[in-house]
């Protein structure tokens, strides 16, 4: 349940505005005019607020129902800017399409893609085999988690098996292309959460019974309630 007691807001106003935030490239002055021409006046400024303190409660909401992901993995990385530099954005899907995880990182080398896939299993499981590219950092990533965890996670490199997760990043890009660039780190990873909850929606990887029957905003409206 989201908490908004000593809000201003009633919770549904809110829940709105965060929504229309991760699941469209509209910036926090657009929204405001959209609440405005609905009779709302929220400061973009406030919606920022709403989307940076709130989201990661949904993400936990999402993650407690989420459905289970296959065991061949796909991992790429792709490029968000960061206070005017680029930083990489870790992310796997099976190869089914559905969303494993996501990690954003100041740096590219093994310690990042140990972390991601320490992040990836502990939130879902252990995967049989994962699908890189000739990426040396990644490789190492895996190995050293392999051998600090001593498990067997076998490596395969396969370009074209990748591509499903590469066509996956231009939803994320799409979204966050007319942002400009975050202006801190907390809050790019707080954001792409977001945007990755809608996305996992989106998809059906929720595990609530009837979700098929129900329309994304009332989806997203589910995680709040």
């Amino acid at each position: 349940m989201l908490k908004t007691k000593g809000s201003w807001y009633p919770k549904d106003v809110i829940v709105q505005a965060v929504y229309l935030k991760l699941r469209f490239s509209l910036s926090y002055r657009d929204i405001e005019e959209i609440l405005k021409d609905r009779g709302l006046g929220v400061d973009h400024a406030t919606i920022q607020r709403w989307v940076i303190k709130y989201t990661p409660d949904l993400e936990k909401s999402f993650h407690r129902k989420k459905r289970s992901i296959g065991k061949s993995w796909r991992l790429d990385e792709t490029y968000i800017k960061v206070k005017g530099k680029w930083t990489y954005y870790y992310r796997a899907v099976d190869k089914q399409g559905f969303t494993i995880d996501f990690f954003l990182s100041e740096r590219r080398n093994k310690t990042a893609a140990k972390r991601f896939l320490a992040k990836g299993i502990k939130r879902n499981s252990k995967p049989s085999i994962i699908n890189i590219d000739k990426s040396g950092a990644n490789t190492a990533g895996i190995i050293k988690y392999n051998k600090i965890k001593r498990k067997r996670i076998k490596i395969r490199r396969c370009k074209y098996l990748n591509n499903i997760v590469e066509q996956d990043h231009r939803f994320i890009k799409r979204i966050t292309r007319p942002m400009l660039g975050f202006k801190s780190f907390v809050s790019a990873s707080i954001t792409l959460a977001g945007i990755e909850i809608v996305r996992m929606l989106r998809k059906g990887q929720s595990g609530v019974s009837n979700m098929s029957l129900m329309t994304l905003p009332d989806r997203f409206r589910l995680l709040a309630a």
